[in-house]
């Protein structure tokens, strides 16, 4: 009869309760002699129990989340023929705190900017990377266990590591970290962002599967990737555009019936323009290292444009040297390729700073995402007349709602606040675009 051979919990240095962090057996397992079995840690330390035995795994005691300690049975074993004799195993010696500008690594990899991670399209996180089997063996020493832990890492994600023996070593954590931010990942759960759980809906009613555009998707994809980079402030406010809509309305008064009207968006693109002279940071993008300002001195302006398939941002060049006019005929032709999903990629390059416009379907106020590497994007909601106090009395007065996020890294809220003001005073008196 084969007598069973039993691993227990060794001698780890008095410690009352020790974590078991990892299972890497399953009753009907193999295993060789010294082979890793379990990952255990204690507040202080992290430690691998191997095996002492070859043979195959009869039955496993211990789960994921358990509490043990030491002579605690862990599993036991039948051994092989020609198992060697039991070994009894070591623990392994106290693992340093990882200092906190290792562990910081990951918020450093999120500092990288949108122009140098740009995946045009960042990939879903692998499922076979988010749900890596357990009983898969990862060769890494608990130092590096307990690094990838830091860091939320699953060390089964690592397939191969530049160690000895294709050993995973702290480099190689390091190394997965930041190409998972370059490829967008994190927010699929593998460096610390948890991942928004799969539900299956069909059991509360029936349900249609849509797949989403290309566009739809690539917007995604970027939008959340600027999300998760740039610390973005919005700052809300309202401008007085009643003696400028007089003004539109009697130039389109003028025109012939065929010709293109005028539209306020083109008013506040040239107010805008006029704005970022006086506010250079407002035309400019952040160097890919984040230690420099790139100004430019150009100013093209990308306008958002929703088409039947998603949100496309066709870019204006040029907007300084154009007239209202120029700027009208250009606005109508790129918005119907829009809409026809005829922009060419060229059609929606170079932008220095966009314009969300909501104003011909209605709110009051939103929070537009910056589109990277522009470091601002306005925000526009449908004007309304509202009484406005005088000194004297209230009077009916045209206000527009106007929405600037910007890039906290580059603007500071005093210079946001100076850029709307002087935007506010170039809307209210369009005189002012000829000073």
């Amino acid at each position: 009869m084969t007598t069973l051979i039993e691993i227990k919990v060794p001698d780890v240095g008095n410690v009352a309760e020790i974590d078991v962090v990892e299972v890497f057996i399953q009753a009907g397992d193999s295993v060789e002699l010294e082979q890793t079995i379990a990952a255990l840690e204690t507040d202080k330390a992290s430690m691998e129990l191997p095996s002492s035995a070859a043979g195959t795994i009869a039955q496993v005691f211990i789960k994921p989340g358990d509490k043990v300690s030491e002579g605690t049975l862990v599993a036991t074993i039948t051994p092989s023929a020609t198992a060697t004799a039991s070994v009894k195993p070591e623990p392994a010696a106290p693992v340093p705190p990882v200092p906190a500008a290792v562990i910081a690594v990951a918020a450093v990899a999120e500092t990288i900017p949108a122009a140098a991670v740009q995946p045009a399209a960042a990939p879903p996180l692998p499922a076979a990377v988010a749900t890596a089997p357990t009983q898969e063996k990862a060769h890494a020493s608990p130092s590096v266990r307990l690094f990838a832990r830091e860091l939320g890492v699953n060390i089964h994600a690592i397939k191969t590591g530049t160690g000895r023996k294709n050993r995973i070593l702290k480099e190689d954590v390091k190394h997965f970290v930041k190409k998972a931010m370059t490829e967008g990942t994190a927010a699929a759960g593998t460096v610390g962002i948890p991942p928004i759980p799969t539900v299956d809906f069909t059991q509360f009613g029936e349900t249609e599967t849509l797949k989403l555009s290309k566009i739809k998707r690539l917007t995604g994809q970027n939008l959340s990737r600027v999300w998760l980079n740039l610390p973005l402030v919005t700052y809300h406010e309202e401008a007085d555009i009643t003696e400028m809509e007089a003004f539109r309305n009697a130039l389109n008064a003028e025109k012939g019936k065929d010709e293109i009207k005028l539209t306020a968006l083109l008013f506040i693109l040239k107010a805008m323009v006029a704005a970022m002279k006086q506010f250079p940071s407002f035309n400019a993008s952040l160097s890919s290292d984040g230690e420099n300002l790139i100004l430019k001195k150009y100013f093209n302006v990308g306008i958002a444009v929703d088409t039947p398939n998603g949100l496309v941002v066709p870019v204006l060049r040029d907007v300084d040297k154009k007239s209202i006019s120029e700027l009208s005929l250009e606005l109508a032709e790129k918005s119907a390729k829009a809409r026809q999903g005829k922009l060419m990629p060229a059609d929606m390059q170079g932008g220095c700073i966009t314009i969300s416009s909501l104003g011909g379907i209605g709110g009051t106020a939103f929070t537009p995402i910056v589109n990277a590497p522009e470091v601002a994007i306005l925000g526009i909601t449908r004007a309304k007349m509202q009484p406005v106090w005088n000194g004297k009395e209230f009077i009916p007065r045209l206000m527009l709602p106007l929405d600037l996020t910007y890039d906290h890294r580059v603007i500071d809220g005093a210079e946001g606040a100076r850029f709307m003001a002087t935007l506010k005073a170039y809307l209210a008196d369009i005189r002012r675009l000829l000073l």
